[in-house]
């Protein structure tokens, strides 16, 4: 029975996935720091550890302690607006502690890691649909961490043979299907949560301009259910059990949804209104942001479940009101 390392398992994507491989059979070991991630998130059956990435002793010990066979690397600091402002704890996180981790894998001879990428690697792009190929050019320090650190696995690949699949998700959303389990966040900056809290204690919800040129004016992306991303990374950890090189994976629907239809819709779920109000557009919000999902679909065969608006929000409301 294979032992994989998850890092930042104690978060929203990380706690689902942990879910999905202890489900499968893995031992699994956690490390996370709680830093953003909840220890109400860790599955019993898995081993847990408290650690900071940036201890670079503790780390080694958890590679001695257990024979890890394989990485999957959450941990990250994940809030754009706040990198802007202070990179240094950014760099820090995801860089240095970054780096720590493939030091140790190295020193230990674990040859796999899966890493959960973003699409903020590409910034605003030129097409409706981005592809894996288009520009990265990242508009804020979180994205351009998240593509330093693609490129340090590129050469720790290069120079020690450590192979990696980066899976650059667009916009993680959902909860268990019956509700039982979803984000657990100090401050909520996710726009479903947000949009259901709003509609919940009957406070007017904010739409970030509507004058974009997209079908309603109002920008559109592309969200993608937590249960359909930890199986994208099942899937990209046993694409490299099998040997294979090193590779980059978009992960979403393919499909957007525009922020006025995801309101109508989570509107419907809840049998509620609100009142809307049009504020000012943010700086760097591109039009569209969806995935052409085609190199996952084909390459580790993988199919987008459970990401079905209906589903996403529906699944999001039950873990609002679980109490």
């Amino acid at each position: 029975m294979k032992t994989i390392l998850v890092t930042g398992g104690a978060g929203y994507i990380g706690s689902f996935t942990v879910d999905k491989l202890v489900e499968k059979g893995f031992n699994v070991v956690v490390v996370d720091n709680l830093s953003s991630g909840n220890l109400k998130n860790i599955n019993e059956n898995a081993e847990f550890r408290k650690i900071d990435l940036l201890d670079k002793e503790a780390l080694e010990k958890v590679f001695s302690e257990f024979q890890i066979d394989a990485v999957i690397h959450f941990a990250a600091k994940i809030e754009v607006e706040e990198s802007m402002y202070k990179p240094k704890k950014y760099f820090d996180n995801n860089i240095l502690g970054g780096l720590n981790l493939l030091e140790a894998m190295k020193e230990s001879n674990v040859k796999n890691i899966v890493f959960s990428s973003s699409a903020a690697v590409y910034g605003i792009p030129n097409a409706k649909k981005v592809s894996e190929e288009a520009d990265k050019k990242p508009i804020n320090f979180y994205g351009q961490t998240k593509l330093w650190f693609e490129q340090l696995l590129h050469w720790y690949d290069e120079l020690f043979g450590i192979k990696s699949v980066c899976l650059r998700y667009f916009n993680a959303a959902g909860a268990a299907l019956d509700g039982s389990k979803g984000e657990i966040r100090e401050k909520e900056t996710h726009v479903i949560p947000i949009l259901f809290d709003k509609i919940r204690k009957q406070q007017p919800f904010s739409i970030f301009g509507d004058d974009y040129p997209t079908r309603d004016g109002t920008c559109v992306r592309d969200y993608i259910h937590v249960l359909d991303l930890a199986d994208a990374h099942i899937r990209a950890l046993s694409y490299l059990e099998n040997n294979n090189e090193s590779n980059v994976f978009n992960v979403g629907t393919s499909e957007g949804i525009s922020v006025k239809e995801l309101v109508d819709y989570a509107q419907k779920i809840a049998a509620q209104t609100t009142k809307i109000e049009i504020a000012p557009r943010r700086p760097g919000d591109p039009p569209f942001l969806v995935a052409d999902n085609t190199k996952i679909k084909q390459v580790l065969n993988w199919q987008p479940k459970y990401s079905d608006v209906s589903t996403i929000l529906e699944s999001a409301w039950k873990w609002m009101n679980r109490k």
